[in-house]
């Protein structure tokens, strides 16, 4: 089985005195407080909301509309979160909603890339032991670009759960209740998206036995 990917720092931070401090600055409305808050979450939002959604123009609204829903909310804003963190819950539901409103387009079928068994359960092709693991490639540049392409290819229901289970670290619960979806729901769709994408990655991980 797969575990989590970590492709880059989490949302989920713990709240610090400098998080605080940009809070109480923004509360009153400090222009450079607002020009700060862009400043330093636009890179990560822009790649969140771009790894879901499949698209730069569109993961860039996603980001205006998500400072903008941040700004017209501040005051209700409790502050138990890091700053970065509901940041991140806005602009993924704005991706969701996106996605909600899409015309539904021909993706590929999980199931081809998942693996098939014998009727006497085993699989009809074993996975291979990858020669080395990913945390330990030394092209780590190289590696997390196939990493991040090969999620691009899932399909958006498996794409957007590993995404937000995986790489933003949400809790089951959070994600079942972000897509409206069931508990259990979220956990197939998670052990699906990982064979999936280990079937996609394998090509390139596989030991050379020439």
């Amino acid at each position: 089985m797969m575990t989590p990917l970590n492709l880059e720092p989490t949302a989920r931070q713990t709240r610090s005195p400098q998080n605080d401090a940009l809070l109480a600055r923004l509360r009153v409305g400090e222009d450079a407080a607002f020009e700060e808050l862009v400043r330093a979450y636009t890179s990560r939002l822009l790649a969140v909301a771009r790894r879901i959604l499949g698209s730069h123009e569109e993961a860039k609204d996603v980001v205006q509309e998500t400072f903008l829903a941040a700004f017209q909310s501040l005051d209700r804003f409790r502050g138990e979160a890091n700053l970065g963190t509901w940041l991140s819950r806005i602009a993924v539901n704005q991706c969701l909603m996106k996605l909600r409103s899409r015309r539904r387009k021909p993706e590929q079928s999980i199931e081809d890339l998942l693996p098939t068994f014998l009727p006497d359960g085993h699989q009809v092709r074993e996975s291979a032991l990858w020669e080395v693991s990913l945390d330990t490639q030394v092209e780590r540049n190289e590696v997390l670009a196939l990493v991040r392409k090969a999620i691009d290819r899932l399909p958006a229901n498996y794409r957007t759960v590993l995404l937000l289970r995986d790489i933003e670290e949400l809790s089951t619960e959070e994600v079942a209740t972000m897509l409206g979806v069931t508990s259990n729901t979220i956990k197939v769709r998670l052990h699906r998206a990982r064979q999936a994408l280990r079937t996609l990655l394998e090509p390139h991980f596989r030991p050379n036995l020439s």
